[in-house]
């Protein structure tokens, strides 16, 4: 029964990719709609990279870019994640939709979208904007799911790993095109110097790993988040993270419930 749910993801990120790959090891196909341009910073593990690189796969999962949302479903139907250019839904029969975009609001997001319509995070009330919510805070509640609610609101800070938070974020110093002299899974010490922004140097800001930066070459905003430090030098920068598994985990249960009561 899950090979005749198509899934459609609306975001190609890092929490988005975590999403698919429970979807996919489910059993269900899943297309993913993302923009021409996306500004992912963990790259390794995100299908978004599909759209600059034709292809990627991770944790065994391939992503590849579609050139139409026809495509994309074909993709998906054969197995591997279709990925394509789509800033609004596309015109495909799609039995559920995920809003994994993570924007902290509900952009365009309607309860008539699909069948199922599960959306990611605050910004959002299940029954009024979605059928159900998943939690995305960090902490005793991450994962849960909610057919009634909405999500906690968005601190602006965000949660400690290895004892550190919103300085594991990089912004972008200044507006102008970004260069790397380092690379994800690169190991770092404070103070490094770890790329430019128009000759405005980003430095690490503590020992660690580099688990994320944006695609170099891209020209960015000031304050944009470009990149981001792991304190846990055992960091494993090519898996999805234990928060994008548990998120996936509770958009699963969501299709699975959904979908035994279509029983």
């Amino acid at each position: 029964m899950a090979a005749d749910h198509l899934c459609l993801l609306r975001g190609g990120g890092d929490l988005a990719t975590g999403v698919a790959w429970r979807l996919t090891r489910a059993g269900f196909p899943v297309v993913v709609c993302e923009l021409d341009n996306p500004l992912t910073v963990r790259r390794t593990v995100a299908l978004s990279t599909a759209i600059h690189d034709g292809r990627v796969s991770v944790e065994g999962m391939v992503g590849r870019r579609a050139r139409t949302a026809d495509e994309a479903v074909h993709i998906a139907f054969s197995g591997d994640v279709g990925v394509v250019v789509a800033p609004d839904l596309p015109d495909i029969s799609a039995q559920v939709v995920v809003d994994a975009r993570l924007a902290k609001r509900n952009i365009n997001t309607s309860l008539t979208d699909a069948p199922l319509v599960v959306a990611l995070g605050p910004g959002f009330r299940a029954g009024m904007d979605c059928h159900a919510v998943v939690e995305t805070m960090r902490g005793p509640r991450l994962g849960r799911l909610m057919w009634e609610g909405e999500a906690e609101a968005d601190t602006g800070t965000p949660g400690l790993v290895g004892g550190r938070g919103s300085e594991r974020v990089l912004r972008a110093p200044a507006a102008g095109e970004i260069t790397w002299t380092r690379a994800i899974g690169d190991v770092v010490e404070a103070g490094e110097l770890l790329g430019e922004v128009d000759g405005s140097a980003l430095t690490a800001p503590f020992d660690g790993i580099v688990r994320g930066l944006i695609k170099p070459g891209q020209v960015v905003p000031v304050g944009l988040k470009v990149g981001d430090v792991d304190p846990r030098i055992d960091a494993r920068v090519d898996e999805i993270s234990d928060k994008a598994l548990a998120i996936g985990g509770a958009a699963v249960e969501a299709v699975m419930t959904w979908s035994n009561q279509l029983r």
